[in-house]
């Protein structure tokens, strides 16, 4: 449905075809430019932000700059007001104005823009709060990245939801992402794991579990190592003939790695997280390497020390980074540089993002610095994510290493506590499969809560995660069920006649009905600042205050139990269109919505 407001001039950078909230700040901007000349409606609608609790628009007169006290521009602009389609009101409170928007054209706009790019998508997909801003431009995103024979730690587990976050961002807003998952599948360990696997590998063992198994050899392996110098010698001798290319010593390494990925790629599945290519630091090819470290030579950036390649940062506080060890094998800073170069050559990016822990920092900067030393064009277009580490995340019972563990234990707590409610339980269809997507819900929701800029460590509660009371995953999940199930419980009034059909004038003396409608209309712009911020703390808080505000509407904007007809079909469209939001939101995140609970 066309919306049926009046027309506007159109304004660069704004698009109330996708958000409509764009086309009532463009009617505010357009007030306050006619009349405060020699201002543009561009000047002006920068300056037009939300407001705060209870206003809607604030416009601040002094960021203008113009001749005059805020008081006379304020007079001008208010003089002569009449309420129309956009505005409903101004008001004046020292170097501010106010503006309140006209609540009838608010709720309609919004539902409809909603329903519509929900369901009459031009790309048949929901599309409500995506936008085309990366139209044509190409990421490369590298994230999760866990090492192959170690256990997927909590720290991968950050990087592997952050990412995730940035991925689905970036597509939402008309990006072509490549996600990369880079193994740590090259380095010493797989001399170490070779030497060890002749002594403690199991082939069986291995067919059940290769990431488990090859962990435990490697634990194994290097206790052994402790006390014997010898294994650590062996392993070297090891890796050197895996790096020369010997094809008895690389035989066993493929088919680790081949099955370690087979069972990551069930892994992800299982946290809704996909990745479009899986590499590694063992396929960056040797000559993109040779190719880095020619390049550092001939700008003389190189020098030895007791045969390692040394390469001098002090200049820039970033100290000296050793590129080749004196044995002549590759560390992953040369597999970093000579990726980053195999990359361009492939992919020719726009940008590229590695999500990784703030303890890497340094490496980054290092890495970074020297791609801009070598003076590669396209140097500025690397950018590094980070985020803080998540403390005390074990199982109950003690520490935690991998990943199925934690997943295990948090569906296993909720499977408890959703048996507890034996009604509601015995009408679940699948009772694992949701205590399962709960649990990883509650997992997400604490992980991204948490700001990522901060780059505070933050420490993991059980109990918190798991809670339906509060700002937490299971409460999320609760919120979208509850919304989902409006329709079951008043099958009388589905399907819902064309939003044309359906009168929503009721809806506008309810408070409530009001701040769903605008929140619901600021999703477009939530996820533009994600984009800009990096930061999936700020669509949380969106999807919690919209679950906020759907629940303290419940025992007013009742359905079930209202007599007029016109009003409970109103409703329930508010209802429907807020779940139609949230859901957008926690896929977003990552995040299945579930139906029933």
């Amino acid at each position: 449905m066309v919306s049926s407001l009046p027309s506007l001039p159109s304004v660069l950078g704004t698009d109330p075809s996708s958000c409509i909230l764009d086309a009532f700040r463009t009617a505010i901007a357009k007030r306050v430019s006619d009349a405060l000349p020699p201002l543009t409606i561009e000047q002006a609608y920068t300056g037009v932000d939300y407001g705060k609790k209870g206003v809607d628009f604030t416009v601040a007169l002094p960021r203008f700059r113009l001749p005059g006290k805020p008081d006379e521009l304020a007079k001008k602009v208010i003089t002569d007001f009449q309420p129309d389609d956009f505005i409903s009101s101004i008001t004046h409170d020292r170097q501010f104005l106010h503006f309140q928007l006209n609540t009838a054209s608010l709720i309609r706009e919004v539902l409809n823009q909603i329903h519509t790019l929900t369901y009459d998508s031009p790309t048949g997909k929901p599309s409500y709060g995506t936008n085309t801003s990366g139209a044509g431009k190409k990421l490369v995103i590298e994230y999760s990245s866990p090492n192959i024979a170690k256990s997927f730690h909590v720290g991968h587990l950050r990087s592997t939801i952050i990412g995730a976050f940035l991925d689905n961002l970036y597509k939402t807003c008309g990006w072509e992402v490549i996600s990369l998952n880079y193994l740590g599948d090259w380095g010493t360990q797989f001399g170490m794991i070779t030497t060890g696997f002749e002594k403690y590998g199991s082939q069986e063992e291995l067919e059940k579990d290769a990431i488990k198994h090859l962990y435990d050899v490697y634990v194994k392996v290097s206790k052994d190592a402790d006390s014997d110098p010898n294994v650590k010698v062996e392993a070297a001798k090891w890796f050197k003939r895996m790096e020369d290319g010997d094809e008895s010593a690389l035989a066993n390494w493929r088919v680790w790695r081949e099955m370690s990925v087979k069972k990551y790629i069930e892994e992800y599945e299982r946290l809704n997280v996909s990745f479009k290519v899986y590499t590694g630091e063992s396929e960056v090819g040797k000559e993109w390497q040779d190719r880095a470290l020619e390049r550092l030579e001939e700008m003389g950036l190189i020098s030895d020390a007791d045969g390692a390649k040394l390469v001098d940062l002090e200049k820039w506080k970033l100290g000296k980074a050793v590129l080749r060890k004196a044995n002549g094998t590759s560390i992953y800073l040369t597999r970093d540089l000579g990726g980053a170069i195999e990359r361009w050559e492939k992919y020719h990016f726009d940008k590229m993002i590695y999500v990784v822990a703030s303890q890497q920092d340094l490496h980054l900067s290092q890495f970074f610095k020297m791609l801009s030393l070598m003076e590669f064009p396209w140097a500025d277009r690397l950018e590094h994510v980070n985020y803080g580490l998540v403390l005390g995340m074990s199982t109950r019972k003690g520490t935690a290493v991998f990943l199925d563990q934690i997943i295990r234990e948090a569906s296993s707590v909720m499977h408890e506590q959703m048996k507890r409610n034996e009604v509601k339980y015995n009408n679940i269809e699948d009772p694992e499969m949701v205590a399962r997507e709960v649990g990883i819900t509650g997992i997400k929701i604490q992980d991204m809560a948490a700001k990522r800029a901060r780059i505070n460590n933050y420490t993991f509660n059980w109990d918190r995660m798991l809670s339906f009371e509060g700002d937490t995953g299971p409460y999320l999940q609760y919120a979208h069920v509850r919304l989902t199930s409006m329709e079951r419980k008043n099958p009388e009034l589905i399907p819902l006649p064309p939003p044309s059909q359906i009168d929503t004038s009721s809806l506008t003396s309810s408070q409530h009905a009001r701040d769903i409608a605008i929140l619901l209309g600021s999703y477009p712009d939530v996820v533009k600042t994600a984009l800009k911020t990096h930061e999936p703390s700020g669509v949380v808080t969106f999807a919690f205050r919209l679950a906020h505000a759907i629940s303290s509407a419940w025992e007013t904007l009742i359905v079930k139990g209202e007599e007029d007809t016109e009003k409970a079909r109103a409703r329930l469209w508010l209802y429907l269109c807020a779940r139609d939001v949230l859901g957008a939101a926690m896929r977003l995140l990552s995040i299945r919505p579930l139906e029933r609970m």
